[in-house]
């Protein structure tokens, strides 16, 4: 396929910009999903805004512009009217707007209303002539997440480049005639064109459907694939309870609770069966999933072989690392455990993988590094992935190749009902912690709207002076013109002008560099910083028991599986937690649903009522952050389309599972693709 320099007007400088995106191929660019769609709509009467949202009026500039300087900022300023009334209008760093745009020009402006003071003002609109402006309602206008340098325009540019050279860039049909015509499937050019730039919304439904199928089937198929290959892997490590796992175990100053103990005892049936463990455990955050892993890990080495534990962050490594190790200390277990991560030094890890090599060490724990080609292992039996979904099934098979038939243990904190869990992990077998310890505190909740912040910032003033630590998330990272969402950097710096009084506030994101986000992470685990104002990255089990505020902004835009995990940061030590949703609309349908967390602290009982609730009709706007790994379908709203595609997937499988029909010929070639592009993706 070929390079995104190949696009006319894509640069050197516009593909490196286009590469912090991850695209660096026109394939890429064509699936670099719109993450919504600016839809422009008719010009409204100035006379009856009153909410704080993107509108287009229709009106005369009441005056010319002027402007003046504040700090380091132009602020350009006006007024237009039309029959019902007037509306301030500003406009920053635009100061040919005062040559350009005289009084008396009639104009549709189109931007955002925002409050200063009380009054309701239009904050940088763009300026459009009437006759511009009437070709474009009803429009739907791809809006893609972008990367400082590169701007939306550009990439619709080179998407529309992509689109129009449909000889070079199409893609042969590779789903076969009768999946398409039972699931009723567009063809997939007319999908891919549709879902950049619908002509219509019924046409963006029909791409969207097509492209979720498509991506939900080809990973059920692949897990397919790696479940008929590990239903024939014999047990190389077979192995029979350990005296001194038990006598640790018997050691600890807690009791397992029942669902631990069932958990618990379906992994040592898997050790000792006749075929290689391949499970996942899934349970709530808090419901301790870690110390089975350990118990897992420490069977394994009384047994002569190593076990690895890889995490998706090298600080959440390093507190697994150290907490393990001082478990083992306390209780007098002699295995030695070592930690193996990226920003190690050169020296560091050729020592760790001596030490590796040479079964010096019993239980490795570690991030990506530990699938690294110089990484050998001796007797590997279990591998262990926490989080699994970060890091998707051809990782996981990566470490498992590091070994002999290795035992696989996926754990994961991420709610998804029963029946989709199944479907998403038909590779493995299921067991859930359905259970909480006795001795966690319910964490406090409510959902208000953002007349609160001001009593927020109060409590969480309070909070930091008692000693404590807060997280407040929000679902951007940058500023965009079509969405009204808090975004962390100006959002901080609203905190540091709010709270003052020598609290120290900190910004992660998905944008930094892995070294950044855990230098970030470890100041905030040391309390050096008190407010930690965060994108969904904090949602990785990150162990901060000093944290007892979580506040979550924009909440109606997240999913409640989500906003659960996000909560399970917070009520982690022994001091009462809190967590604040903060939503920016009142509808009743939004409240409701978020008055569900109010209610319920139970992980599993929140994602069927968010499976229950969040139907297949919210299709814009829905991609949530962090689900799972698919780029635009989501199992939540798109429950119905992953249960098809699970079918098909089993008829195939029935009649071909490996597609040597001649029927099956393009779609066997698309799957090896898919596959190797995973892997190329992930940098393996």
């Amino acid at each position: 396929m070929s390079l995104i320099r190949s696009l006319k007007g894509v640069g050197e400088k516009a593909e490196v910009l286009f590469g912090k995106l991850g695209v660096k191929t026109v394939e890429d660019l064509l699936h670099y999903y719109p993450r919504n769609y600016d839809i422009y709509e008719a010009p409204e009467a100035i006379g009856s805004l009153v909410t704080t949202r993107v509108v287009a009026v229709e009106g005369v500039i009441e005056r010319a512009p002027t402007a003046k300087k504040i700090k380091n900022l132009q602020v350009v300023t006006t007024s237009i009217r039309d029959a019902t009334g007037s509306i301030p209008v500003t406009w920053y760093n635009m100061i040919f707007l005062q040559k350009s745009l005289r009084g008396g020009t009639r104009c549709v402006l189109r931007g955002r209303l925002v409050y200063k003071g009380k009054q309701l003002t239009l904050e940088q609109p763009q300026i459009f002539m009437l006759a511009d402006y009437d070709s474009l309602i009803h429009v739907m206008q791809p809006v893609y997440t972008l990367t400082k340098g590169l701007s939306i325009h550009a990439i619709r540019k080179a998407v529309g480049q992509a689109l129009e050279k449909t000889e070079e860039y199409q893609r042969r049909e590779y789903l076969p005639a009768k999946i398409r015509e039972k699931y009723e499937l567009a063809e997939y050019n007319f999908a891919i064109r549709n879902i950049h730039f619908p002509k219509d919304m019924d046409s963006y439904v029909i791409a969207r459907k097509r492209l979720v199928f498509e991506e939900f089937f080809l990973f059920l198929l692949a897990i397919r694939r790696l479940k008929e290959a590990n239903d024939i892997t014999k047990n190389a490590y077979p192995m029979e309870g350990s005296k001194e796992t038990e006598q640790f175990l018997n050691s600890l100053p807690f009791q397992l609770t029942r669902a631990q103990e069932r958990v618990w005892r379906e992994i040592q049936h898997d050790l000792r069966g006749e075929k290689a463990m391949n499970r996942l455990i899934q349970g709530d955050v808090g419901s301790g999933k870690t110390i089975l892993a350990v118990l897992a890990l420490l069977e394994v080495a009384n047994h002569g072989c190593q076990g690895a534990l890889m995490v998706p962050t090298e600080v959440l490594a390093k507190q697994h690392y150290e907490s393990i190790t001082a478990l083992f200390l306390a209780h007098g277990v002699e295995k030695r455990v070592i930690l193996l991560t990226g920003s190690m030094t050169a020296k560091e890890k050729r020592l760790a993988y001596e030490d590796i090599a040479t079964h010096k060490s019993d239980i490795i724990i570690g991030t990506h590094a530990l699938i690294q080609e110089k990484v050998v292992y001796d007797r590997l039996a279990l591998v262990i992935t926490d989080e699994q979904h970060r890091f998707g099934v051809s990782q996981r098979e990566l470490l498992a190749d590091k070994g002999e038939a290795v035992h696989i243990l996926v754990m994961s904190a991420t709610p998804i009902p029963r029946t989709l869990a199944i479907i998403l992990y038909g590779d493995l077998d299921i067991s859930v912690v359905d259970e909480l310890p006795a001795n966690r505190v319910p964490i406090k909740n409510c959902v208000v709207n953002t007349s609160y912040r001001p009593q927020a910032y109060r409590f969480i003033k309070k909070e930091a002076a008692c000693g404590h630590q807060i997280y407040v998330i929000c679902p951007m990272v940058e500023e965009s013109e079509s969405m009204e969402a808090e975004n962390v950097e100006d959002y901080a710096n609203k905190l540091r002008t709010e709270l003052r009084d020598g609290i120290t506030i900190g910004v992660l994101h998905g944008k930094m560099r892995p070294q950044q986000k855990n230098s970030i992470m470890e100041a905030f685990e040391k309390n050096e910083i008190q407010v930690l104002v965060s994108t969904t990255v904090v949602e990785v089990g990150v162990n901060v028991p000093n944290a007892t505020v979580m506040m979550v902004e924009n909440a109606e835009r997240f999913g409640l599986a989500q906003l659960h995990q996000l909560r399970g940061r917070v009520g982690r030590g022994k001091e009462q937690s809190y967590c604040i949703f903060v939503s920016a609309t009142d509808k009743k349908e939004t409240m409701e649903r978020l008055k569900i967390l109010n209610g319920s602290n139970d992980g599993f009982y929140i994602a069927k009522e968010d499976l229950r609730l969040r139907g297949p009709g919210d299709l814009l706007g829905i991609r949530q952050s962090g689900s799972m790994e698919f780029q635009i379908g989501d199992i939540f709203s798109d429950a119905a389309i992953l249960t098809d595609a699970a079918e098909a997937v089993s008829q195939l499988a029935a009649k071909d599972i490996c597609l040597e029909m001649e029927e099956h010929a393009e779609l066997s070639r698309y799957l090896k693709e898919y596959m190797e592009e995973r892997l190329d993706r992930l940098n393996l």
